[in-house]
């Protein structure tokens, strides 16, 4: 025990972002009171590259920024950090990953296919973390992928209260699809609101060949929640459906922008009056029908408490 409290006593708090996430990296820096860590990503002609960390964090909670969005590089950048600071000494190092990628491939729904959420979990515990934070997954299985602590925190905390700031009358919850029906009845009993599920059919990931509605939205302020905005087709039909059946304004909010493709075309010419977002996945290009709901402050909040060892349940708002 004696042990114990010498090297709490110790150790000390470093922040570091790798590329894809500075934007939120540096907020979360700002309102916990710190600086980012100075590091440095060294390239290479053929496309290699190979992070190091400025300054020694030898004994150090070291916590490490980035959202495994696409291309892989940013997955790889995250787990060559890990590596150097297990190999600098660092006392904990904890990935603070918003948006954890890979998180639709979290089940082996199809002959002769990975299980991609359960090898990413896999590659960082190879790599050596010794805890995550991460926020709405898409699947809250996915956590039981890891064998060490696990920090799963919800867009609820801001949504919620903004919503509520609006005092929007006839407010009705409702989901895009089947599997998201969990987390809009979670929202419709916080907001005190009638839910409503639309039932999708996919030809192929990306594709939707038929969506029905479930609920009846006549004469309704509608909020379409979901975790993740990729193509935007899922949201777009939906919304189209919910406004043909009487709906007097549409809202979406989902906690991942990750708005691929065309994406920005489709919301602009769609049906929906605002979609609300995190910046858990910096946007490309801005949008008069977007607004980003920033969660650095729960993130922030989070890391403070864990390296002063002080209990987080009360903060998880599911």
């Amino acid at each position: 025990m004696k042990i114990r409290k010498e090297i709490k006593k110790k150790s000390y708090l470093k922040i570091y972002s790798c590329e894809a996430s500075r934007e939120i990296a540096e907020k979360i820096a700002k309102t916990a009171g710190r600086e980012l860590g100075e590091c440095e990503l060294i390239r290479f002609k053929d496309g290699e590259f190979q992070p190091f960390y400025k300054t020694s964090i030898r004994g150090a909670h070291v916590f490490i920024i980035q959202s495994t969005v696409s291309p892989g590089d940013n997955l790889l950048e995250l787990l060559l950090m890990i590596d150097a600071a297990k190999r600098a000494s660092a006392y904990k190092v904890i990935a603070v990953i918003p948006y954890y990628g890979f998180a639709r491939q979290d089940k082996k729904d199809a002959p002769r296919v990975s299980i991609g959420a359960k090898l990413i979990a896999n590659l960082l515990h190879a790599a050596g973390i010794d805890r995550l934070i991460t926020m709405d997954f898409h699947s809250d299985t996915i956590q039981g992928f890891f064998d060490i602590p696990v920090d799963h925190l919800y867009s609820s905390a801001v949504l919620v209260p903004y919503i509520q700031s609006l005092n929007i009358k006839g407010l009705l919850i409702a989901s895009p699809d089947i599997g998201g029906a969990k987390r809009a009845k979670a929202y419709s009993r916080f907001l005190s609101a009638e839910l409503a599920i639309c039932h999708k059919t996919r030809l192929k990931p990306n594709v939707v060949e038929d969506i029905t509605l479930i609920g009846n939205v006549k004469d309704k302020n509608v909020l379409i929640v979901d975790d993740i905005i990729d193509t935007g087709g899922t949201i777009v039909n939906a919304a189209k459906l919910i406004k043909e059946n009487g709906a007097k304004s549409i809202r979406v909010f989902a906690t991942h922008p990750l708005f691929s493709g065309d994406a920005y075309e489709k919301i602009e010419n769609s049906e929906i009056d605002t979609v609300l977002v995190t910046d858990t996945i910096p946007l490309e290009k801005n949008s008069k029908k977007v607004k980003v709901l920033s969660v650095a402050d729960i993130f922030s909040t989070i890391i403070t408490y864990i390296y002063k060892y002080k209990s987080i349940s009360h903060k998880f708002l599911e």
